[in-house]
């Protein structure tokens, strides 16, 4: 069952492009046609990717692996914010900050930076600074939240890149491609679906189209995560009916063993029986 329709699409205007003058050639195989100068982006096929592209994200995260959202447009970052967030994926919707994948290292050190600093406020020796210090520091801090604040769980790279409008992003895109890290993007028809893995072609400016999009992926996040949620209760279940198996055949074991005992016995005593009546 697809996981939009064509009405859908159509209401929350995810077929609206660029001005014609403004077009990417590459991307003449999702327009549809022109009308007004503006070009208008095939919805058949746009329903197409985005099953392609939930399938292939709802695989990620049953697999346990992340997926970090990135949206630093105006009208995107509250609704990724809220949609992403509710599946407790990480995301960007501040300033991207540069090399945060091809030097990752560097930026887990400012997340502990935060960490410590929250550790630092709840300690006593957080008394014994001056209003000064603390002040700097919860300007620090403030200055991290807003920057890493939802990546603080992050803790190795992501399995995959979701990016709103590939031409705002292109940063955080080529530091995945360097990386091979697979990235799904929402492309519009001024920007180049080349090196992108999972395009879906969608008008990447209006609030509802991308509201639409992003949900469709959340959507599939979640049930990955079910999936992987009873995947992992079936497992331990097949492990404790193994344990319980392996106990009750130790205990049928023991029974075998003292009726072995008991002919034994039984022998000895007919033994015993025969010596006496000879």
């Amino acid at each position: 069952m697809p996981r939009t329709n064509f009405q859908e699409l159509l209401e929350a205007g995810v077929h609206f492009g660029h001005l014609r003058r403004k077009w990417n050639p590459n991307m003449a195989p999702f327009i549809f046609m022109e009308k007004n100068g503006i070009h208008i982006i095939d919805l058949q096929k746009t329903i197409v990717k985005i099953d392609d592209a939930a399938n292939a994200i709802k695989q990620i995260a049953k697999s346990g692996r992340k997926i970090l959202f990135v949206a630093t447009k105006k009208q995107a970052k509250d609704i990724v914010a809220e949609l992403v967030g509710g599946v407790n994926m990480p995301y960007v919707t501040e300033r991207w900050p540069g090399g945060m994948l091809t030097n990752f290292p560097t930026i887990r050190k400012a997340v502990k930076k935060m960490i410590s600093i929250d550790k630092m406020t709840k300690d006593s020796s957080w008394d014994a600074l001056s209003k000064r210090e603390k002040l700097q520091i919860s300007r620090q801090r403030a200055k991290l939240e807003k920057m890493l604040g939802s990546i603080a769980d992050l803790t190795r790279l992501p399995a995959a890149l979701f990016v709103v409008d590939v031409l705002k992003e292109k940063i955080a895109v080529r530091e995945a491609q360097r990386l091979g890290i697979p990235v799904f993007a929402m492309v519009d028809t001024n920007s180049d679906p080349e090196g992108i893995d999972f395009v879906i072609p969608a008008n990447d400016d209006a609030s509802q189209s991308i509201s639409l999009i992003v949900k469709a992926m959340t959507d599939a996040i979640r049930e990955g995560l079910s999936e992987r949620k009873v995947e992992r209760e079936k497992d331990d279940d097949d492990k404790e009916a193994k344990v319980k198996g392996k106990k009750a055949k130790v205990v049928s074991d023991e029974d075998v063993d003292d009726i072995d005992e008991d002919e034994d016995l039984d022998d000895e005593d007919e033994d015993l029986d025969e010596e006496i009546d000879e």
